[in-house]
């Protein structure tokens, strides 16, 4: 039974380090375990909302769940690894050395303490296959804390680019107010290509760093899906522009805008209809629920 243990233990540390590189590391492809934990988080924050408060926090509690997930597989894998040679393969301190010890918890306990890197050294492998072995999880478990660290230093700046698309959104809809027909041809035909720039950035952003889908903004100025509505209109107003910058930046506009729901309608929503309708969709799903009551 030993191999099968050991060949087990492999695949788990295995599972988890092809989800790391994917997430973290691959440009277009995301890792399969993080985007199910992530919204399994996000569909029982909402489940449990009342006010928006834990939605708002899916975010950053999906993304602690999706790091003890890999932790906690990598630590399950060495264990299992660790149990198939226990206790021939190991050298126990004297204290440990009594009737009642268990070898999966001893197992379990080396695991632990090797990829936090802690390594008390009360058990020690004397097998020389493990003796390569535990040093390798140490290197593992400062691999997954220094991916950890990297995940967070990539969402965040993204999260910024999308809150600062939002706010330039929700201020120019204010200024124009409802007349966003009539006022179309006094916006610069370099605002609504900036504007089209910012979503192109957010889908790329969300191609790369799909955890920033989860995040979901409580304030309605910093919510990108909130005024998308005012960027279709925009861009179909300038469509119609007798302008012809105006029309081009708007046809630049209206593609990215397409683009956008292309990529919310293949990686997070399964909604069928036009961008219009995806975008709707899109905005339901990130509203708070007094946002969404409005709606």
């Amino acid at each position: 039974m030993g191999w099968l243990w050991t060949a087990l233990g492999v695949a788990l540390v295995l599972l988890a380090l092809r989800d790391v590189f994917h997430t973290l590391f691959h440009p277009s492809v995301r890792g399969d375990l993080a985007t199910l934990v992530m919204r399994v988080v996000w569909r029982s924050a909402r489940r449990l909302d009342g006010r928006g408060a834990s939605s708002s926090l899916s975010g950053p509690l999906g993304m602690a769940a999706v790091v003890a997930t890999w932790g906690g597989l990598t630590a399950a894998g060495w264990t299992l690894i660790y149990f198939a040679q226990m206790p021939e393969g190991f050298s126990f301190a004297s204290a440990l050395d009594h009737p009642e010890r268990s070898d999966l918890l001893d197992s379990l306990y080396l695991s632990l303490v090797t990829v936090t890197t802690l390594g008390f050294g009360d058990i020690v492998p004397t097998s020389p296959s493990l003796r390569l072995v535990a040093p390798l999880e140490a290197l593992v478990g400062f691999f997954l804390l220094t991916a950890a660290v990297s995940w967070i230093v990539q969402i965040y700046p993204a999260l910024t680019r999308r809150r600062v698309l939002a706010l330039r959104l929700a201020t120019l809809r204010s200024a124009t107010s409802e007349h966003t027909d009539s006022v179309v041809d006094d916006i610069p035909p370099t605002t609504l290509l900036e504007l089209a720039d910012g979503l192109s950035r957010v889908r790329v952003d969300l191609i790369q760093y799909s955890a920033t889908y989860y995040f979901r903004e409580t304030s309605e100025r910093l919510s990108l899906p909130m005024v998308l509505g005012y960027a279709l209109d925009l861009a179909d107003h300038a469509l119609t522009s007798e302008h012809r910058g105006t029309r081009l930046a708007g046809t630049v506009l209206s593609r990215a805008l397409d683009d956008l729901a292309d990529g919310l309608r293949e990686g997070f929503l399964r909604v069928d209809g036009d961008t219009r309708t995806v975008l709707h969709a899109y905005a339901i799903e990130q509203a708070t629920p007094a946002a969404a009551r409005r709606r």
